[in-house]
């Protein structure tokens, strides 16, 4: 009689929305890019970090913080990975969690080490921790990133979403 029925029927698609919004995929197949030619550590930053803007994953001003980052603290890990991400201050830039995907089998020079896999990250409030946490633990031997660096795009998302099968 008052519209009660209908501001509840209003919330709840709302919420409906805000959890579709949340679902949004951790790593997009179009966020995977092999066979990259060797270039500079900054060159690859902006790319990996415009490939999660075109996706929606952060603003632009993201892909700054991810520079930022690599003047403070060099994010290669070591196994020939970086995890490119932004400083504590981008953070107000991501929208979802994501990560973006760049294999270059002859390597490139990140600090002075061969990175060989990029993966850039941005991870919304606390999954930015648990995101770096999985990746290192399944990437901590070097026969897993190399075997990744030679992967097809299928199983690399494969071994980022597990989705093997659900394609």
């Amino acid at each position: 009689m008052f519209g009660f029925g209908k501001k509840k029927e209003a919330e709840k698609s709302r919420v409906t929305v805000c959890k579709e919004e949340e679902k949004k995929e951790l790593l997009e197949m179009k966020n995977i890019r092999l066979d990259c030619k060797s270039k500079g550590k900054d060159e690859v930053i902006r790319e990996v970090g415009q490939m999660l803007c075109d996706s929606g994953y952060v603003d632009e001003g993201y892909i700054e913080g991810m520079l930022k980052r690599e003047l403070t603290f060099a994010t290669n890990i070591g196994n020939g990975i970086a995890l490119p991400h932004g400083v504590e201050e981008a953070k107000k830039e991501i929208r979802h969690s994501g990560i973006a995907v760049m294999t270059f089998p002859e390597g490139i020079d990140w600090g002075g080490e061969l990175v060989k896999l990029v993966i850039g990250l941005a991870g919304a409030g606390e999954e930015h921790l648990e995101i770096l946490s999985t990746i290192a633990e399944c990437l901590s031997n070097p026969a897993d990133v190399e075997r990744l660096v030679s992967c097809t795009k299928e199983e690399i998302y494969d071994t980022f979403t597990g989705k093997g099968n659900e394609r």
